[in-house]
């Protein structure tokens, strides 16, 4: 369980894919209750409101045409890179979001912080996505798609802070790949990066693969970054996302996989991502969320209090 402060940080970003919605994300997990299940389990929580990003301006003349909002995301990067590096100095920051394009900055910004304190960061990436594109190989134009090809230090992000300290591809694991396209799939063969897609989970187990990583980052100091996408998780237990991909974790995988990372005691800062409330089911989805973050600060599966949804 964390010593220091949980801050909860509002990121309301929507302009990393074209379908609205991702920005009523942050008041849906306070709603379902985040902060007060998180206090229950004995923690400090502070809730410092939603981040507000700078007017962002003209695009820059290099970014392709097809790009959905990038002088939008870039103002939202630089606005959660500094919150992240300011967070992380005071406790472990949990990023409500939102859609994926805020780990540009949460991820940027938290490497920051490891790299003022001389520690390593590492990345947990639970996603069905693994999100490297850059805004020149993307197809689609959306920015939700290339934060680990940003904080990796892929070139093409025109217009968008510097990356002061790239998150080395070794220091990467993605678990609950099921959706990967072609240009993804070859770069990534030529990274470092760990992946662990659903046909591995469903033949070795969600455990092995997750304790030979927590196995790393305690070997080498490591500050840890997890990044939790709604998608990670079956649509079946989770259906308000915009990028449903059927063959997800169980909640049950899930579950193990927050326990694991907080009897690790490694997490140093979370995002949770994709959550879009316009498309959930009687707030099933934020709350399956609420449970998984507090799963990963302490609270056991024994401890869950049933919840009808009628």
């Amino acid at each position: 369980m964390p010593a220091k402060d949980i801050l909860l940080i509002g990121a309301p970003v929507d302009s990393g894919k074209a379908r609205r919605g991702c920005l009523m994300g942050p008041d849906a997990y306070r709603t379902a209750g985040l902060g007060e299940q998180l206090a229950d389990l004995g923690l400090s929580v502070r809730d410092l409101g939603n981040v507000t990003p700078a007017a962002p301006g003209a695009p820059a003349p290099d970014m392709p045409p097809h790009v959905h909002a990038p002088a939008e995301t870039a103002a939202w990067t630089a606005a959660l890179a500094e919150a992240a590096e300011r967070a992380a100095a005071q406790g472990l920051p949990i990023f409500l979001g939102g859609d994926h394009s805020l780990s540009l900055g949460s991820v940027a910004g938290m490497a920051n912080h490891a790299a003022a304190q001389g520690r390593p960061q590492f990345v947990l990436w639970l996603d069905a996505h693994s999100d490297i594109h850059t805004p020149q190989s993307t197809a689609s134009g959306n920015l939700h798609g290339t934060p680990i090809g940003y904080v990796t230090g892929r070139a093409g992000f025109h217009g968008f802070p510097p990356v002061a300290n790239p998150v080395p591809q070794g220091n990467i694991c993605m678990i609950g790949l099921r959706s990967v396209d072609g240009a993804e799939r070859e770069t990534l063969a030529g990274t470092g990066i760990r992946t662990h897609d659903m046909r591995e989970i469903d033949e070795r187990g969600i455990a092995r693969p997750l304790n030979e990583f927590l196995d790393d980052v305690a070997r080498a100091g490591g500050m840890l970054h997890v990044s939790l996408d709604v998608d990670f998780l079956d649509p079946g237990f989770a259906p308000a996302v915009g990028t449903t991909v059927p063959g997800g974790a169980t909640i049950r995988e899930a579950h193990l996989v927050m326990e694991m990372i907080c009897d690790s005691g490694l997490m140093t800062s979370l995002d949770l991502v994709e959550l879009n409330p316009f498309l959930d089911e009687r707030g099933r989805t934020a709350q399956v969320m609420v449970d998984l973050a507090a799963s990963a600060l302490g609270r056991r599966v024994f401890d869950r209090v049933t919840r009808a949804y009628s």
